[in-house]
């Protein structure tokens, strides 16, 4: 492996025979520097290949090889299954953790040692996905303007600040880390009507900013004390540093105490009410999920059944019919 692949890779002492460790260690680099995948997703691959291996080493017997890997039958992937499931993971993680291991067998598919079908024997662990809590409107719009914080002890500039930010992930979708990522020359201000940011796994998309959202990113910039260099980032902290998520986080726990909100309203929840608003005023599933930066159109989906679920409390609280017992 050669000294930039080694850069890429995590520092995971995997188990194993030494043609094993080989293997894995050239695995983890790929993803990394290959596929590009995020340092924190190659760290979870690398985890979770290790715990397979240290299952294996008892499972078997001794120190798994890659002839015994690729030997390996439906059942015994079921038994390690099993064993993390006894350990009280869940699904999800045991979803992630199987997928980490149908990856190393392709890279050593790829490299020439055979198939190792056992793997991809498995059904993968049914996951029960939560349905997204959006705000309704008039909340959401409440939680992005300045003044629903106003009177406190807030120097005025924060306040722009911390509304423009919650502005960007309700109108437009961002995630936090998107907002944050914004330099200060990609600023939507002064009639730009659209900004690029940089969403998971790197990948780099365009989004609309209405009229709004530039006003108070506008509002911001004229309020903010220290000089925004072209290539630093747009949004500083109190010290004129990056701007720190925990902030914007805190800024929205305030304003669920100020406003008698849930603890389901949280920065994320702005974006979900963006899908589900959209969705409601009759937007196009596939347009969603581009603003979104979702890679599956599944994810977006979700959506649909928080709309369909709104609507059936709708029902509920309102037709005659759904009250009588």
């Amino acid at each position: 492996m050669s000294e930039s692949d080694s850069n890429h890779a995590p520092d995971l002492a995997v188990p194993g025979a030494a043609d094993t460790r080989q293997e894995a260690a050239q695995w983890l680099a790929g993803l990394a520097k290959e596929r590009r995948l995020s340092p924190k997703t190659v760290e979870a691959y690398g985890r979770d290949l290790r715990q397979f291996l240290v299952f294996l080493t008892v499972h078997l017997g001794g120190a798994p090889d890659i002839k015994a890997i690729l030997s390996l039958k439906p059942l015994d992937i079921r038994s390690f299954l099993a064993a993390r499931r006894m350990g009280s993971v869940q699904s999800r993680s045991l979803m992630r953790q199987l997928a980490a291991l149908r990856s190393f067998a392709r890279h050593l598919e790829r490299e020439g040692y055979g198939t190792a079908s056992a793997f991809a024997a498995i059904r993968t662990p049914k996951v029960e996905k939560n349905l997204p809590r959006p705000l309704t409107a008039a909340t959401a719009v409440a939680v992005t303007e300045a003044e629903t914080r106003s009177g406190g002890d807030r120097k005025p500039w924060i306040l722009a600040r911390d509304a423009a930010v919650l502005s960007l992930l309700y109108g437009a979708g961002l995630r936090i880390s998107e907002a944050l990522g914004i330099q200060r020359r990609d600023a939507p201000i002064h009639g730009i009507d659209s900004v690029t940011v940089t969403g998971k796994g790197g990948k780099m998309r365009g989004v609309p900013v209405i009229p709004a959202i530039q006003a108070a990113v506008e509002e911001y910039v004229s309020l903010c004390p220290y000089a925004l260099k072209p290539e630093g980032p747009l949004f500083v902290g109190a010290r004129g540093g990056p701007l720190s998520p925990r902030i914007i986080q805190l800024a929205v726990e305030e304003l669920r105490g100020a406003l008698g909100l849930p603890d389901s309203a949280t920065p994320h929840a702005l974006r979900h009410s963006f899908a589900t608003h959209l969705l409601a005023r009759g937007g196009d599933l596939r347009g969603i999920q581009e603003l979104l930066g979702h890679a599956s159109l599944s994810t977006t989906q979700l959506y649909t059944k928080v709309d369909a679920a709104r609507l059936m409390d709708a029902f509920d609280a309102a037709h005659p019919r759904a009250r009588v017992k």
